[in-house]
């Protein structure tokens, strides 16, 4: 309510003049009141402040080259309906509209101002999904942005130190970003062309490298957390400062920016190669859920974990053929990278530790990578074809780039057939199973299969199975065979991973279907590297508590999810729904209520949980198995639940300039407002001085109410 009387003195910046242009764009600074959600959106939330506080701060002065980007600017109506509007026509070229309000401004001679006196709140993305989505849009949207007359207008128009800041300012940092990711891929397939060529030397001396100086180079980039830590230090105190700054690097802060470079490159470089920039949609819906793996594996395989992979076995090449030494510190930062880009999806995803939820996830995804039909969210093949659909429109220049990728992997296949890995000379080992046998048993066992799987469906099912593990046997001792009577086939192996990927490569550019079987199986190896990590953790049952702990301990001790389960315990009892809807309901809840129980005994086992913290989550929990009991049953609904009051939290956040908490309820949506509504519908108001037969828990000192009228009002309509 305070920040709405400042109005007026916002309305009065315009009729400033700072400079010989009018003020037609008034930016104001945002609080993002999701922060405590989970770590996501507190990283979210301090990513805001540091670009829509910090970078919008620099960007107007002294730069004088700040935009509208979507926050919560305010236009000069006049001015704009007067020189062509706001709005754009394409959806494509447009993609990100906000930003071309900004462009036609500064082209039709306006400036824009940026004051700090007022906030307005508002909501971020707190899933992983969620953001992967937003970064895409964003990055899809510069790339769209490149191509547009606007820029072409602004480059022309400015001059040379603005556009040096409109280029730090905009599309500039998702160029910055596909850089990066393109120095990583060239740095690691560098070091491993030089090491499996034997070329890591100067004449005949060895490289000598500088893994101690990269190391200290790496850690420079902490200087960027500077100016950050010295604004939530001027604004919320040094020490809760240090402690932000802290959690967000325990909690894998790294490895989530990390992430999301790549995120914003992928699909930064792909809009600009082949176009097919696209609106979506985020939901920003309150997220709490584990996101199985089949979800995952479609989301973040092509732009994320193939690359992962990738990298991971160009490392691991590097590391068995170099002489130069010192390899942790010539490659920390690669494997970080590619850590990175396989691991942030599950870390950051609720359960994925949870040894039933493995399980489960891993028996969909068989479901899924084993479908035909269904479209993509139930068969692999759908799924393929749709993500490879941009391969046939793409222009003869844009293939040569994945040309160049082919014959990198021709190169390294060439350089690991040639190398002395595992070279053994049969000459003096007389085999048991002749070498060529063994391969023509491989070959023809792989031919039955396929033959087999075209009329599959007319077989029974025992059949079927007894078949695919008949043949999954077979190939399986056939290919340990050769490896135990020649060792040169794990060289053979090897380079033939990288000739294949080369060949598939290809015959993806050109329309080849028989590359589906050979991506199919690489799909499969790639789940596999981090299925067998996820069950080993998920067996050790000690990873899944710190997971929840790190990621969610600050949003179980602000009630969040308590404030989740007994809301939708509220509403699955009064609305009366099906027992089918009534028990997915349930059983949501009650794997919530888990993970609360869980994170209780954690802080108490850690000694971060007080006495009254205690007693408030035991009423918590008790207030909610009532609540799920009296959905289930057919009973009058209670009037109301007060929930407890916010449980202390490890540092302060930024409240309302007034102090008062004016946003905690925003977080949740609109579940507030549907309860209202649903309250003025039965006539029953929570705070009414006039409720009789009020109950109240006997655990907690009356942390719960449950109120109801002595006569029921009249109903209308």
């Amino acid at each position: 309510f305070e920040e709405a009387l400042k109005m007026r003195n916002c309305l009065q910046e315009f009729a400033k003049r700072e400079g010989p242009l009018p003020t037609t764009i008034l930016g104001l600074r945002e609080h993002i009141f999701t922060g405590s959600v989970s770590s996501l959106a507190n990283y979210m939330a301090l990513q805001e402040i540091s670009f829509v506080t910090l970078g919008q701060r620099v960007l107007t002065r002294p730069l004088h080259i700040r935009l509208h980007y979507g926050h919560p600017d305010v236009f000069d109506k006049l001015f704009f309906i007067t020189r062509g509007g706001i709005s754009k026509a394409s959806k494509g070229i447009n993609l990100s509209e906000d930003i071309f309000a900004g462009y036609s401004n500064v082209l039709r001679g306006g400036t824009v101002g940026f004051k700090e006196y007022v906030q307005f709140g508002k909501g971020r993305d707190v899933g992983m999904s969620q953001i992967y989505k937003f970064e895409a849009k964003l990055s899809q949207g510069a790339a769209e942005q490149s191509l547009s007359r606007d820029v072409y207008r602004m480059c022309h128009r400015l001059d040379f130190f603005r556009l040096l800041s409109f280029y730090y300012g905009g599309i500039g940092h998702y160029f910055s970003n596909v850089l990066t990711i393109l120095t990583v891929y060239i740095v690691v397939y560098l070091m491993a062309v030089l090491a499996v060529f034997n070329l890591e030397r100067i004449g005949n001396r060895l490289i000598t490298p500088m893994g101690m100086i990269q190391m200290m180079l790496g850690g420079l980039g902490l200087l960027q957390t500077i100016p950050l830590f010295a604004t939530l230090g001027v604004e919320r105190g040094w020490l809760a400062s240090a402690q932000e700054i802290f959690h967000v690097f325990i909690t894998g802060g790294p490895l989530h920016f990390m992430f999301h470079i790549q995120t914003k490159a992928t699909y930064m470089a792909q809009t600009i190669l082949v176009g097919g920039a696209k609106y979506r949609p985020t939901g920003r819906g309150f997220v709490t859920q584990h996101t199985p793996m089949d979800e995952q594996f479609r989301f973040f395989a092509a732009s994320h974990l193939y690359l992962g992979v990738e990298l991971a076995a160009g490392l691991v090449l590097m590391g068995i053929y170099t002489d130069a030494g010192q390899y942790f510190g010539r490659t920390w930062s690669l494997w970080l990278a590619s850590c990175s880009f396989l691991c942030s999806p599950f870390w950051f995803n609720p359960l994925t530790f949870e040894w039933r939820v493995v399980l489960e996830d891993y028996n969909v995804w068989l479901k899924w990578i084993l479908g035909m039909s269904g479209g993509a969210s139930k068969s692999w093949s759908m799924w393929w074809n749709e993500e490879n659909a941009f391969y046939k429109g793409m222009p003869g220049t844009s293939k040569f780039l994945y040309v160049l990728k082919a014959v990198l992997f021709i190169l390294l296949a060439e350089g690991i057939r040639r190398s002395n890995l595992f070279r053994s000379d049969m000459a003096l080992h007389k085999p048991m199973f002749r070498v060529g046998y063994v391969i023509i048993f491989i070959v023809a066992l792989a031919a039955l299969s396929r033959l087999f799987s075209s009329f599959q469906r007319s077989v029974p099912y025992p059949v079927r199975r007894t078949v695919g593990i008949l043949v999954f046997s077979g190939v399986g001792i056939g290919i340990i065979t050769l490896i135990i009577e020649d060792a040169n086939f794990i060289r053979y192996a090897l380079a033939a991973y990288y000739f294949i990927g080369a060949l598939c490569t290809l015959g993806l550019l050109f329309g080849v279907k028989i590359v589906k079987n050979f991506y199919l199986v690489h799909d499969v190896v790639c789940a596999h590297i981090i299925f067998i990590p996820l069950f080993i953790l998920a067996g050790m049952q000690l990873p899944g508590m710190i997971q929840t702990w790190l990621l969610y301990h600050n949003a179980l001790s602000a009630d969040v999810v308590v404030s989740d389960i007994l809301r939708y315990a509220r509403k699955s009892q009064e609305s009366g729904v099906s027992a089918d809807v009534n028990d997915d309901m349930v059983e949501q809840i009650t794997d919530l209520r888990k993970m609360v129980q869980r994170q209780q005994q954690m802080l108490a086992k850690a000694g971060l949980l007080t006495e009254a913290d205690d007693q408030s989550l035991g009423t918590m929990k008790t207030g909610a198995s009532s609540a799920i009991s009296m959905g289930g049953s057919g009973n009058s609904s209670p009037s109301s639940i007060r929930l407890p009051a916010e449980a202390a939290r490890p540092y302060n956040r930024a409240v309302s300039m007034s102090g008062i908490d004016v946003w905690s309820n925003m977080a949740l949506g609109d579940v507030q407002a549907e309860e209202m509504r649903h309250q003025q519908s039965m006539g029953v108001t929570s705070q009414s001085p006039n409720l009789g037969n009020r109950v109240t828990s006997s655990q907690g000192g009356g942390e719960f109410s449950f109120s109801q009228p002595e006569a029921m009002p009249p109903r209308y309509g």
